[in-house]
Formats: C-alpha cells, structure tokens, sequence
C-alpha cells in the first residue's frame, strides 16, 4: 500500500468517526509558549521507555503523548482525566477518590514525575491519580513492558508526567476562569520569566483553586494547587533545577465503596438513580500531595552528560468515612452491613538517581550509550480511630462487633448514620517500607543508516517490609535481571519498522483464601510494529502488534470473605499462562495545517492456560478521537470514546448461583468550542458526554457499582500576556 493510500484511508477513516475540526498555524503562534505546545505531536526526546533520549519514532515501543495542546482542548483537570482520554489505556474509577488504570488488559503500577519512578497507594487512595494537571507540560504513555528503567517490568504501561518547566526567557503566562455543572468553579495562572537579563536565571509559577460539587449527592471539593520551579544555567554546560509542587484535595460527603448490586431478594438493584450515594454528610476524604525536586545535568564536550535527581514524594490521608455493604432491601432502602472508619496516614518515598548519556564511535559511527542506577525508599503508614462501640476484634481492640446494620441510604441523599463518637487513641494498621535498587544500561547500536539495535538490561531489587490490615507485609526479591531488546529498521524515508522485547517481573501484595502470598508476576512481552510521519512529521501514525506472557496472574477468587469489624477481604488465585494478544492503531498530528487529530483504537484477547478469558471487567476493545479545526478565529472541536462490552462473574449472595454483570459497550460524544476575542482573550466552552449516556465507570468489584459522569459542561475564558 502507497503512503497515500495509506493517509486517505486514515484521513477516511477519522472524517467517518466525527467531523474534521482543528486549529491554524496561525493560532499556534498566537498562543504564548508557556501556555500550549500548539499540536498534538512533541519533536522532543524522551526518557520513559529506554533512557537513551529518543523520539516517539525512535523508540520500539508503542509511545502516545497527550500535549499541552491537548489538554486545554480536552479541559482535562487530573491524571485520571488524561488517562480516560488517552489511547489504549482505561481507567476503572473505584470510588470518589480511588481510580485504577489499566492497558492491554492489565493493571498500570508503573507511574513516573519527570522519568524518575514515582510510588503511589493503592489505587491512589491519598489522591494520587486525582492530582492536577496544571502543573504538567505532557504526559507520556509507553504501553508494554517498561522495567528497564521503572525497576519492575509491567506488561501493560508505564505513565510519566513531565512537569512545565522554566523555559521561558521573557515573561509571560496567562489567567484562566472557569465555571461548569453542579456548580463548580476553577481559577487557574501560570506566569514565569527570567530574573536576570541574560536569561540565565528562570522562574515559573502555577496556582490553581476549584470549588464544586459532583453529580452525585453530598459530594462537594475544595482544591487548591502551588507550583513553583527555577531553572539555572550555572554555566553555559551546567543546569541547575528545583522546584516544588502542593495540591490540597478536600472531598465532603466522599463515599467509600460503592452502590450494592443485590437486593435481598437477589434480584439486582441497576435501578437505583445516578445521584444516588452511601456517604453520610459527615464524611469526608483530604489529601495532600507534595513533590520537592532538584536535579543538575553537567555537559562534557559535545558528546556525554552526567544527570543527577532527588525526588521526596509525600502523599498523605486524612478520612473519615462510612462502608456500606452486603444486600439492600427493596422495601426499606437499608444496606445490609456498616463500617465506619477515620484514619490520618501518609507515603513518603525519598528517591536518588543519576544518569550518564553519550555517544561513542566504534567502526566509523556513532552509537548512544546510557548508564544508570536509581535507589529509593518509601515509607508509610495509616492510623486508625476506632468507634468506642466496635469491639472484640483483635485488629481493632477488645469486645464484640456492633457496628449497626440495615442502614437507610436508598432514595435518600446519603446513609442516615450519625457521626460515630471516634476513639482518640490510634491504632496503627499498616506501616511498610519498600526499598527498591536499580542499576541499568542500554546502547543502541547504528549498525547502518536505516537499521538500529537496542540491547540493555536491568539488575533490580525490590523488598517490601512490615505489616497491613491483612497481616504481614514481607515480600521481594534481589538482583533480578530484567533484559531489554529492541530493533528499528527503516524501510523508506518516513516508514519505520520496529520490535522490542522485554522480561516481565513484578512483585504483588495479592493473597489467597489461606492468606498466603502469590508470587511476582513473571513472563515476556514481545512487540512488533510499524511508525510512520508524513507532512515533515506534522501527522504520524503507528500500527502496533503484541504478545504478552506471564504466569501468577492474580483473578478474584469468588466472593469476598466476611471480617468481623472490618471490610471484607477479596481472595486472589494465581492463574498461570496467561496470554494477551492484541494490536493498536494510532493516527496523531496536523493532516493539514488548521486540523489537529488524535485516534486510535486497540483490541485484545485475554486467556490463561485453559482457555479461560482473564480479566474479564477490562474492555477488550477501545477506540478514541479527538479532533480540532480552526476557521479564522473560532476553534471548533469533539469527539467520541467507545469502550467494548466487559463483565465480571461472581456469586450472587442471595442465591449463590453465578451472577454475570456485563456492562455493554457504550460511546461518550465531547464537544468543544473556542473563539479568540483578541489577541490576548479566548472564551472556551467544553461539553462532556453530549447524549447524556448512562453507563458504569465500574462494577462487580465487592459485588458494587459505581456509575460514570451524566452530561456535563464548562465554560470559560482566558487571558494571555
């Protein structure tokens, strides 16, 4: 197939998807730097796969980057909005503030801040994946396995979020105002320039405050975010950077958990309305998350340089917040079982790691060469406040068990639960240290003009220490080789041929009916594909095959097990051989220049050794556009996100016959407009799930549903200097 043929049929296939809408190059230019990146492509290297500085097309792994640029079209506010939006890859929501992510029918653990690997909770339960992106330049998504630099090998992606930095010599930046659905309110400004005339010295600041409430009842959040960074030239071959950044998330009437799927009469209870929660207005979930940084980057000649980076990752929680579970009354509206909980925690991961790059020349050419270690240490704990009533748990004290039961939630604005009166003594119920190891390289050989060899490898150590709510928490292993192939080979001017492999190790904290461990993740990850560019890069494409192999693969077990005064405990098995198979599609950048494109579509099979489908509740199938085109003044834009059917098989509680929740494949329409009154002044307007789609954002997890967002809307303007 000609490369022409190739463009019209992606060209066709966008136009059948949604209208053709983007932005001009003359926008482009009008927008200040510190502002957007004008396109949905970067020329910019990067770090997340391979270390060695490479391109999107360079490197041998499926690579999407969500921009600048997109993230104003999109209004994208946090990491989990990026996600939903970004190709390939899906975001299971767990609550109000926890959110799973997952790619190529696995789970996403791998999470970096600038190319440093960053630790998070489970789930992001001290508001991880709920953290702004208005201190974020990009974000970038390897998918497959990426062990070579984030210490475990992860079949399905690795996330790095790449921070605005202070590039800008001359002052500029902007103010933004928002207003949107239930009532919600954004203030936003990001200013920086230099201090010095020179413009050796540079500054940037970002400030963002939201007030709101949430389609459904009692929830209402305050957050307010600071970021600030200098960068340095100490010397014309020396950078200096350090920087810090704070978000204050505070979520009142936040809900544990989620909606029950059975009523006691075992029949399933999907008609409960969308607003409908089990919080209680006493509820609430804060958190704080808080990234200091600094790193130095020393030229030698033209040819090497050293990096040095300190991270401190500080994650903290403070909740207090009411479980309800087990069946619901249809008569009554009571939830069967209770849990009320407060707890104060935090997650401190303190992170060194250096880096040297260079090129050496060997047979007449240049080949690049990256050395690297990484060491750090996380520690966390969470304290608990046990109501005086709940009693005769060991984990919690002495006595019985008396938390109430058949709570009135249903119908209601939330569960009719008084305030508990909370103990004052803490209970510690998880501390636990991780300390993790690396050492890695990687060389890629220019064997000739149109063919490139990657070989690396990394020796990795990973030990988890102390204790949880389930028991002890010891587990890890030492000097574990993970190797890393990767081959590209180019066939024409702008067709690029490449294969990557990859081991695939990574230690889990899953356990069996008898409580015991089940052991790391272990397999291979193979990939072949093709990257192509046309228009000098303007529009590039990549079409992606994969296998992935591993073996210990945790799947829920049967139903959750009761725990007397606690929450249930969700039993794994370790399912062994289990294959996904899959391809991607994407198409991203300006097919002409007043048209900004992104699509992409991904489909998968999973099963393990006897055939049986594994992780069932992922769609198999995800396609996603966004599209912009620019008329003049006036930026019109929208797009459509479909995900494939997904299931999840568990017991009913009532009848104990298997029970199938099966969401059905559905599609969310976003439609944006944005019209420039002057140079200095835009007015944006962003509408999210236009036909008002009922759909779950998650489901069977505890025998609970969770429902995604109805029609929602923002409007808002912006003021550039």
């Amino acid at each position: 197939m000609t490369s022409k043929l190739a463009l019209t049929l992606g060209v066709a296939l966008a136009a059948l998807a949604s209208p053709a809408f983007a932005q001009t190059a003359d926008e482009a230019r009008s927008e200040d730097e510190i502002v957007v990146s004008g396109r949905y492509t970067i020329p910019d290297k990067i770090d997340t796969a391979t270390g060695l500085g490479l391109t999107v097309r360079e490197t041998p792994q499926s690579v999407s980057i969500v921009t600048a640029q997109r993230i104003l079209d999109q209004n994208l506010i946090s990491v989990a909005d990026v996600i939903n939006n970004g190709i390939g890859v899906s975001v299971n929501e767990v609550d109000d503030v926890r959110n799973t992510f997952f790619a190529r029918g696995f789970e996403i653990r791998n999470t970096q801040v600038d190319g440093v690997p960053a630790a998070w909770t489970l789930a992001g339960g001290n508001g991880e994946t709920s953290i702004d992106m208005s201190i974020y330049e990009r974000v970038e998504i390897v998918r497959g396995a990426t062990g070579l630099l984030s210490g475990a090998g992860d079949p399905s992606a690795s996330v790095n979020l790449v921070r605005k930095h202070a590039d800008a010599t001359d002052w500029t930046g902007y103010v933004n105002a928002q207003a949107g659905s239930w009532n919600t309110y954004r203030v936003s400004a990001d200013i920086g320039g230099a201090l010095d005339a020179a413009g050796r010295i540079r500054v940037r600041a970002v400030g963002r405050y939201e007030n709101g409430k949430n389609f459904t009842d009692l929830l209402h959040t305050r957050k307010w975010v600071l970021y600030g960074v200098v960068d340095a030239d100490v010397t014309d071959t020396t950078l200096v950077r350090a920087g810090i950044s704070h978000q204050d998330t505070k979520p009142k009437g936040a809900t544990w958990g989620a909606l029950p799927t059975f009523y006691s009469d075992g029949t399933v209870t999907t008609d409960l309305g969308r607003a409908q929660t089990t919080a209680a207005d006493w509820t609430y979930w804060n958190s704080t998350n808080q990234n200091i940084f600094g790193s130095i980057r020393q030229e030698i000649g033209d040819r090497w340089s050293i990096t040095a980076n300190y991270n401190r990752l500080k994650n903290t929680g403070d909740t207090q917040l009411l479980y309800l579970y087990g069946t619901a009354d249809r008569a009554t509206g009571t939830i069967a079982s209770s849990n009320p909980y407060k707890s104060v925690g935090d997650s401190v991961q303190e992170s060194f790691d250096g880096q040297i790059q260079g090129r050496v020349k060997l047979f007449g050419r240049d080949h690049e060469v990256v050395i690297g270690a990484l060491h750090s240490v996380l520690n966390r704990h969470t304290d608990n406040y046990v109501a005086p009533y709940t009693r005769n748990n060991p984990a919690w004290g002495a006595g019985l068990n008396d938390w109430a039961i058949n709570v009135p939630v249903l119908g209601r604005e939330g569960a009719d639960f008084a305030e508990p009166v909370w103990g004052t003594t803490a209970v510690r119920n998880e501390q636990e240290r991780i300390e993790q190891t690396g050492y890695y390289g990687a060389v890629r050989f220019n064997l000739a003009d149109p063919l490139k060899i990657i070989a690396g490898g990394r020796i990795a150590s990973w030990r988890q220490r102390g204790f949880a709510w389930s028991g002890p928490s010891d587990y890890g292993n030492d000097d574990e080789f993970i190797p890393y192939v990767g081959a590209l080979l180019d066939v024409t001017s702008n067709h690029r041929l490449y294969a990557s492999y990859t081991r695939i190790f990574q230690p889990q904290n899953l356990r069996t009916r008898t409580n015991e461990l089940i052991a790391p993740l272990d397999g291979k990850a193979y990939e072949i594909g093709l990257k192509s560019a046309f228009f000098n890069e303007a529009l590039q494409t990549s079409v992606a095959l994969f296998r992935i192999k591993q073996d210990n693969v945790g799947q829920t077990d049967g139903a959750p097990i009761p725990v007397p005064g606690g929450t249930p405990f969700q039993p794994y098995r370790a399912a062994q051989g289990v294959t996904s198979e899959g391809f991607e599609i994407e198409v991203t950048g300006k097919p002409l220049p007043d048209w900004n494109i992104n699509l992409g579509y991904s489909q998968f099979k999973a099963e393990d050794e006897n055939g049986v489908a594994a992780n069932t509740e992922q769609p198999r199938r995800l396609l996603k556009l966004f599209t912009t085109y620019t008329i003049d003044r006036l930026t019109l834009g929208g797009g459509v996100n479909y995900r494939s059917e997904a299931f999840t098989i568990a017991p009913n509680p009532v009848t104990n016959a298997p029970f199938r929740f099966e969401q059905d494949g559905f599609t969310l329409v976003n439609l944006m407009a944005r019209y420039a009154l002057t140079y200095n002044v835009q007015l944006q307007a962003n509408v999210e799930n236009l036909l008002d789609e009922t759909y779950y954002s998650q489901m069977g997890t505890f025998s609970q549903y969770r429902y995604g967002a109805p029609r929602n809307f923002t409007v808002g303007a912006t003021f550039k200097f």
